[in-house]
């Protein structure tokens, strides 16, 4: 159970990975673009959520993804 500001945020950031990882988009472009208006709210709320940076977060994904 979460509030509907939190389901928000939640899909936000779900659409920023995806178009950082898919559409190979920076992180202040795919922050900005699922809503964001400063890039170190949306860095600080990423990190928040998935434990890592952006630029992080999306580099070890590819090199899972690689590795497989």
């Amino acid at each position: 159970a979460m509030t509907p500001m939190q389901y928000q945020k939640q899909l936000r950031l779900y659409e920023a990975r995806r178009l950082m990882l898919v559409d190979n988009m920076d992180a202040g472009m795919a922050g900005h673009t699922v809503g964001y208006q400063s890039p170190s709210q949306f860095g600080l709320e990423y990190t928040r959520f998935y434990g890592q940076s952006p630029l992080r977060d999306v580099s070890t994904l590819r090199t899972q993804v690689a590795a497989e």
